[in-house]
């Protein structure tokens, strides 16, 4: 406090009357009450007095390889063994328990570890100048092989499908993490103003098991958070008005609403209310937008042939079709969830409809992207939260959850094309060559969007946070 009275330096506490404290110590208690103004006020500014304030294009700590993001995140955990990491000695001990040193200390989420072990079930050939290898499910993914590089070496820590997808989106198996859509459009942004900065969608037999906190904005501001569109009708529920409702009426309740909401955010400068402008806006914004965008039959057939298209009918192929549609109107972040990759048993029947569904779309997104000369400028990553045990489980036909060993594949946005990187043991079992850790995955993917991944951060708490925590190492060999 700045007393202003030296005759009461010194006194005992005691005997320092309320009147006194408010009289002599006006100054100190002024300075508190403007700073706190003050605050406010600088508060509002940097959320932004316009509705577009919280997500108006920002720039990253570097020049950015990549401007925007599709993440095809396969949930459920496709089996690695059975798609990209041809595995020939575990077909040689095909029925036979593992060695016993392999299994010491090792964690499986339902099966006993000394199950046999389960040989590869699809064979596996070598594609493009770049050859790598990939299995007959794979046909389509095999024409573009040389734009896209494999990571065999992915590893995670969660072996159960909601802590490892919400570790895999967010870096930490616990709610209430921003996702990393969130932490893109906080970094950077959006270059759209009629369509959401970060959107989501989920086709296959059900939704992914972390649900709607894979793509939450956690302690960032909700408007960071991703906007899920559905398959078919409006893309957003309630986006159509109600009847008797015109757009003149809209417009003038909006207005009256948005005068409130903006007198509030300039009084206590709360981003939750920045958020909310924001929301109504784009949602009045959309209504005109979202028809067009949702539209596949504006597309010419040969696109629509080449994905497996087909207008009006939810699928993963309309799915990646909308992805590229939403990238070329400055989407920032793309996410889409397929979930029907979890084989315990029926493995060979399941996984070959996978790779039916989604084979052909995810070939033809990288054809499209870089024909349209997009693919330079939008990192597409696809991969699951883990991967799938060399044992049996199920009979003789199914895997059990393995966090040991699994493998993705990424393409533009600065990857090195046409590379295959790292390596496990001759079962598949574990990592034995260029490690990359989910942490090591995000430091990276953040480092092509032109960001230093120690460097993003928001306080919460009293410490800062970060994508990657405490963790996170680049990976040199998956960068052009």
């Amino acid at each position: 406090m700045n007393c202003q009275d030296d005759q009461y330096r010194g006194l005992d506490p005691k005997v320092v009357s309320r009147r006194w404290f408010f009289e002599q110590c006006g100054v100190g208690l002024g300075a508190v009450a403007l700073n706190q103004l003050l605050g406010n006020n600088a508060m509002a500014a940097t959320v932004g007095a316009s509705p577009s304030g919280p997500l108006a294009p920002k720039q990253p700590h570097f020049a950015p390889k990549a401007k925007n993001v599709i993440y095809l995140f396969m949930a459920g955990a496709p089996s690695h063994l059975e798609l990209f990491d041809n595995k020939p000695e575990l077909a040689k001990f095909d029925g036979k328990l593992p060695p016993a040193e392999l299994l010491k200390g090792y964690r499986a989420a339902f099966i006993n570890p000394n199950s046999t072990l389960l040989g590869p079930k699809f064979k596996f050939a070598r594609y493009g100048q770049s050859g790598a290898e990939l299995s007959e499910l794979l046909p389509h993914l095999a024409t573009v092989v040389d734009d896209i590089a494999i990571v065999k070496s992915m590893n995670t820590d969660a072996f159960n499908h909601a802590p490892a997808q919400i570790l895999m989106n967010t870096g930490s198996q616990q709610f209430g993490r921003p996702s990393m859509g969130a932490w893109v459009t906080y970094g950077l942004g959006s270059e759209s103003q009629d369509l959401p900065a970060f959107v989501v969608s989920s086709s296959g037999k059900k939704g992914p098991s972390g649900g709607n906190s894979c793509w939450g904005s956690g302690f960032l501001p909700t408007v960071y958070q991703g906007v899920q569109f559905r398959g078919s009708g409006d893309p957003v529920l309630y986006l159509s008005n109600p009847s008797g409702v015109d757009k003149e009426l809209q417009r003038d309740s909006l207005d009256s609403i948005r005068s409130l909401n903006q007198m509030r955010l300039e009084a206590t400068g709360d981003p939750e209310i920045a958020t909310r402008i924001n929301s109504f806006e784009m949602a009045f914004r959309m209504q005109s937008s979202a028809p067009e965008l949702m539209d596949l039959t504006k597309e010419p057939k040969n696109i629509l042939e080449m994905y497996g298209a087909e207008p009006g009918k939810p699928s993963f192929a309309n799915s990646c079709l909308l992805a590229r549609r939403l990238v070329e109107r400055g989407v920032r972040f793309v996410q889409l969830y397929h979930e029907a990759w979890d084989q315990h048993s029926a493995l060979v029947k399941d996984i070959t409809q996978n790779c039916l569904d989604t084979d052909k779309a995810c070939a033809a997104l990288i054809q499209d992207l870089k024909q349209r000369g997009l693919l330079k400028d939008t990192l597409v990553i696809w991969g699951g939260e883990f991967g799938r045990t060399p044992m049996v489980q199920g009979g003789n036909d199914g895997r059990d959850h393995h966090p040991n060993a699994f493998t993705m594949w990424m393409a533009g946005g600065g990857i090195k094309p046409g590379i295959t990187l790292g390596e496990t043991d001759p079962l598949g079992f574990n990592v034995v060559k260029d490690s990359v850790h989910v942490h090591d995955l995000h430091a990276t993917l953040l480092h092509l969007l032109g960001f230093d991944h120690k460097k993003l951060t928001y306080r919460f708490q009293g410490r800062d946070f970060r994508l990657t925590d405490v963790h996170g190492e680049l990976v040199p060999g998956l960068m052009a």
